[in-house]
């Protein structure tokens, strides 16, 4: 599976050198050095993870992950080499996933990043549910073995339903991880994609959270 990830970064060497590490361990990797531009780019496409710098022109780390924390969950590192407390309290703060201080070793940053989106589930090769089972190498989706005739969108949604077991998923949060705010979509859309989901999953494990979004839950034993 293709992980992508933005790099904001305004220190070129480490800029280029965080990227030359990801790229080598196989995943896309776009850098900014720019805070403004970095910020349009997580709003325009669909980044598995961020690794934001906190000392940025334009817009810092920490007001970026202030407004991509309205829209998205991905993985966020927040990296600098300001000292003290009130950095990384101020990071966790805004929903941060980890805090690197500078300088760092590459091989740590490494794993750290594969701890970050093994944990998000980007790096899950099958999600089971149920009786409903995700491989997210050949977009297919089963149910008790059986394979179900979704779309791709339709599969990206159940994807992220899935990987957020428990947790409502906002309409808001659909849009900008499956369609992203270049396209131009709306919450009907969501409904829309959501009622095929329906009708093509023996039960009916997607629940609505009225005004809010959606959520995905198995159905006990009894109620079948």
């Amino acid at each position: 599976m293709d992980i992508h990830i933005l790099v904001a970064e305004d220190d070129e060497h480490i800029g280029n050198t965080i990227k030359a590490f990801l790229l080598d361990a196989g995943y896309h990797v776009e850098l900014c050095t720019d805070g403004k531009a970095a910020c349009e780019r997580l709003y325009d496409k669909k980044f598995n993870m961020a690794i934001l710098d906190i000392m940025l022109p334009g817009m810092d780390g920490h007001e970026i992950l202030k407004e991509f924390r309205k829209v998205s969950d991905v993985p966020v590192m927040i990296i600098t080499a300001l000292s003290g407390d009130s950095p990384q309290l101020k990071a966790f703060d805004n929903l941060a996933d980890d805090f690197v201080a500078k300088p760092f070793s590459m091989q740590v940053l490494l794993k750290r990043v594969e701890a970050l989106l093994r944990r998000s589930g980007a790096l899950q090769k099958e999600i089971v549910f149920g009786n409903l089972r995700l491989n997210r190498e050949t977009f297919k989706a089963f149910w008790e073995g059986q394979e179900l005739p979704l779309t791709l969108r339709e599969f990206e949604i159940l994807c992220l339903l899935a990987n957020n077991e428990g947790r409502v998923v906002s309409h808001e949060t659909l849009l900008s991880k499956i369609w992203g705010y270049d396209y131009y979509s709306s919450e009907g859309t969501v409904h829309t994609h959501i009622k095929n989901l329906r009708s093509k999953i023996p039960e009916n494990i997607i629940k609505t959270v009225r005004g809010v979004g959606y959520s995905i839950e198995t159905i006990p034993e009894k109620q079948k």
